[in-house]
């Protein structure tokens, strides 16, 4: 008898999305991931849920629909860790002329069914306060658009941990040694710090991401007739460079388009690029191309100059796209393809290619559908309306007022902070805490204690990255020392 219905191997987006589809239809899950939840991919994204408005002029009506229509659903379900951001489109040195970019702004506006998010609107950059910070241009028009922010790693965190409460074993720090077929099942063995242990599953599900093809080189027999190209986005964090909650989308002359966007209270966010990768997949940094790109973007617009020295973060990640042959590594589609092996009644395997962080709950929708011969009795979908974990509120505000409320002596700022974190469940981790004393170590930067041992009991973290960079965006704010600090205070 198989140990679990479903073996998921990967810790991104599509992995936990799909454990927690897959748990909450009454299926026995495992997931494993070689290192921390969103350790790679599903953290290095620009964190936008959106549709694509520049997919649009590559013919991918059915992609940016799809992600359009999730873009509302995701902001339903996870209102803490997904907002509303106004995006400004300077029309100054752009390469495409202004009916073309306003015709797709009608379509993007339209395509989706749109009913959170305003409409698009046209302003004059001179003569509103959202211009300010850009360099004066001939062309004083601008468009001015709506998509979603979204906390990236927190949400495959928030879908892991639904999965768990679900049923689902999310085991960390767990990689694939080999999986082989035997009879209608698999007989996988995975290893972790304790060693190598054999699980049997009823159905294998490769969501490796940029190591997809890694895990079907050991898997005997497995198809390979699905390409995956890598190509790797950067991005840098610079102190911000204008006033407002505004964003910016930027035209550059070779067509592409960078995104400036206000970061952690004290930042502007710019990114990304698109480079091919060509060696194997693993960690990646952002090289001197990369940085003189993103600067050159930010300087031909704003009038804040910027190069390498303002820089106080970058981070890169390599992003599995299916290989759909373009020519030009921008115009590779951000669609998905999942290609299930299960011919002549053999026990199932489901690969995942490309996808973005925006489609993936219908990606793992979709992934449930393949599997449905396999598993018969399996519920139907239903992660269309179920909140994520903390985002069961309607208006955050509200909710936000009620936790102040509460506990009155608790600076403000912080409870702001863990509100938009943690949403709901803020209340489980602060306890009986009601004053700052009560919360325990200070770790600078409003960490405290008690905010790390919640995240290493609920949420998987093990190292000072996983609470710094990845469940939070602490390590921009934390003095010198803190990740040492953290480091100890873990064992």
């Amino acid at each position: 008898m198989a140990d679990v219905d479903l073996l998921i191997v990967g810790g991104g987006i599509n992995g936990a999305g799909i454990a927690r589809d897959a748990g909450g239809r009454g299926l026995s899950v495992m997931l494993v991931e070689q290192d921390d939840l969103a350790s790679h991919t599903s953290s290095a994204s620009t964190k936008l849920i959106h549709g694509g408005l520049r997919y649009l002029e590559y013919g991918e009506f059915r992609l940016v629909r799809e992600a359009l229509i999730e873009r509302e659903r995701l902001l339903g379900i996870a209102p803490h860790i997904i907002w509303p951001l106004a995006f400004v489109l300077p029309q100054a040195q752009s390469p495409r002329p202004a009916w073309m970019v306003r015709l797709g702004l009608f379509l993007y506006d339209h395509l989706g069914g749109r009913k959170r998010l305003p409409a698009t609107e046209t302003i004059h950059l001179s003569r509103d306060p959202r211009g300010n910070g850009l360099k004066p241009g001939k062309a004083d028009r601008a468009f001015v658009y709506a998509d979603c922010w979204v906390e990236d790693s927190r949400l495959v965190v928030l879908n892991a941990r639904d999965a768990a409460a679900r049923g689902a074993a999310i085991h960390t720090r767990t990689r694939l040694i080999a999986a082989v077929r035997d009879g209608g099942e698999w007989r996988a063995t995975i290893e972790d710090a304790a060693g190598p242990r054999t699980v049997i599953a009823r159905a294998l599900v490769n969501a490796a991401g940029p190591w997809v093809a890694d895990i079907l080189s050991k898997v005997p027999g497995a198809h390979h007739d699905r390409g995956v190209r890598l190509i790797k986005g950067s991005h840098i964090v610079v102190p911000r460079l204008y006033d407002g909650e505004h964003a910016f989308m930027l035209q550059n002359p070779d067509r592409r388009i960078v995104f400036a966007i206000p970061y952690e209270r004290d930042f502007t966010l710019i990114g990304t690029t698109d480079q091919p990768w060509q060696g194997p997949p693993g960690p990646a940094t952002i090289d001197a191309e990369e940085t003189a790109y993103l600067c050159d973007t930010v300087n031909r617009y704003f009038t804040r100059a910027i190069g390498p020295a303002d820089i106080v973060w970058s981070y890169s990640g390599i992003r599995p796209l299916y290989d759909d042959h373009a020519a030009n590594a921008s115009a590779v589609t951000r669609d998905y393809v999942l290609d299930l092996d299960a011919e002549d009644g053999r026990a199932p395997l489901l690969s995942v290619f490309g996808g973005k962080i925006t489609t993936y709950r219908k990606l793992a929708e979709h992934a449930l559908e393949k599997l449905a011969a396999t598993f018969p009795d399996a519920g139907g979908s239903w992660t269309a309306t179920q909140p994520l974990p903390g985002g069961d509120f309607m208006h955050f505000d509200t909710m936000l007022a009620s936790l102040i409320a509460a506990r009155p002596d608790l600076p403000a700022h912080l409870l702001q902070r863990l509100a938009r974190a943690y949403g709901t469940d803020t209340a489980a981790l602060l306890g009986d805490a009601q004053d700052v004393v009560a919360l325990g170590r200070h770790f600078g930067g409003d960490l405290y204690a008690r905010e790390i041992d919640y995240l290493v009991t609920h949420e998987w973290a093990r190292t000072a990255d996983d609470i710094l960079y990845r469940r939070s965006k602490l390590g921009l704010h934390v003095p010198d020392g803190t990740a040492e600090a953290i480091a100890a205070y873990l064992g």
